[in-house]
């Protein structure tokens, strides 16, 4: 019988009036339900003390609440920490709080796997299975925002859509667990906190930039030249990098926010003069700035982390070129929790 009742959050704040008013009782009692859904983060209808209780069972008789459960957290010896998120259908996603002096910030999935292929990736190994609602992305960002108070004793200050999945292929889901995360009704946090993530759909990202959302943009890129970067991301054959270059160039132009891309150096691949030098011409296009990130290791050992001198040489050529670049140093590596190592391997 629990299948059949309607997952309550996916009701906006007027139909749940409009539900009450059906039942002839006060719109205002929607109101109220509404902000135990979103605001309280109630997980029961139980927790909903200022209602009746007759009220609540009618509740629980017409609906379900479909709240994640934190089945595993694991710590990293950096403080970072890992979940493993069940959710209502007992299909698993991963997310990360990652803790610096200044700073916590939320890694959310947006996928239960993902719908691209890129060969680095150890969610990419995951078929995808489906796409996470809003209340399901919401409840991750809820959960690191608790685990940020009680450990580090502060509020979450950032998330980036940087975890399982393409959040630009669940576009619709996503940008509604951003207004619920925006709102005064939901977290309250500032959009410009918010960073999206993508291996570059160029359609979406238009869309993202016509939309004026105000969150921020990361683009993993890894190379800008396109017969390496089909050859690590295949996807590139469909989206390539002329494509993406005019997409972002329509992003800066409706934005005026700068792109941060995301680029890993490996050995062979893409750790050459040239390679450098196709980044540099790339980073002209729109303004931008460069996280270059260490590799973290899927297990399959085709791709290894390029050496330092060639790390240093991206960086010295990108500054060179009054392009802002930082090296970043991977965290939660020993729990699988780094970019690119979330799998469901928690254990």
């Amino acid at each position: 019988m629990k299948d059949k009742k309607k997952d309550i959050r996916a009701l906006t704040k007027e139909q749940l009036q409009e539900f009450f008013v059906a039942q002839g009782d006060k719109s205002f009692r929607g109101s109220q339900v509404y902000e135990w859904l979103w605001n309280k983060s109630a997980h029961s209808f139980e927790d909903m003390t200022n209602i009746s209780k007759a009220t609540r069972q009618m509740l629980e008789d017409n609906f379900v609440i479909n709240h994640i459960r934190v089945d595993q957290m694991q710590r990293s010896s950096d403080g970072t920490i890992k979940n493993a998120v069940r959710l209502h259908d007992n299909l698993t996603v991963e997310s990360v709080l990652i803790p610096t002096p200044k700073r916590t910030t939320a890694c959310v999935s947006s996928q239960v796997g993902c719908s691209l292929d890129c060969k680095f990736c150890a969610t990419a190994t995951l078929k995808r299975m489906r796409n996470l609602n809003p209340d399901e992305i919401y409840d991750q960002v809820v959960a690191i925002d608790n685990e940020s108070r009680l450990y580090f004793d502060k509020p979450l200050s950032n998330i980036v859509f940087m975890g399982m999945g393409e959040p630009l292929m669940n576009y619709n889901n996503v940008m509604k667990a951003v207004e619920k995360i925006t709102s005064k009704e939901g977290l309250g946090m500032s959009s410009k906190r918010i960073t999206i993530s993508t291996s570059g759909v160029p359609k979406m990202i238009k869309k993202l930039a016509d939309d004026e959302t105000k969150v921020k943009l990361a683009v993993s890129l890894h190379s800008a030249i396109d017969e390496i970067r089909t050859t690590i991301m295949p996807f590139n054959a469909t989206f390539p990098l002329e494509d993406l270059r005019e997409a972002l160039e329509y992003w800066y132009l409706k934005t005026k926010s700068r792109i941060t891309y995301e680029y890993i150096v490996w050995e062979g691949i893409n750790d050459t003069r040239k390679d450098a030098e196709a980044l540099v011409r790339f980073c002209k296009y729109v303004p931008c700035k460069v996280n270059l990130i260490e590799y973290n290791p899927i297990d399959d050992g085709v791709f290894q982390q390029a050496s330092s001198d060639a790390t240093h040489m991206y960086e010295s050529m990108l500054e060179r070129n009054g392009i802002t670049v930082t090296v970043r140093r991977s965290r939660g590596k020993d729990i699988d929790a780094a970019c690119g190592q979330l799998a469901n391997k928690s254990s």
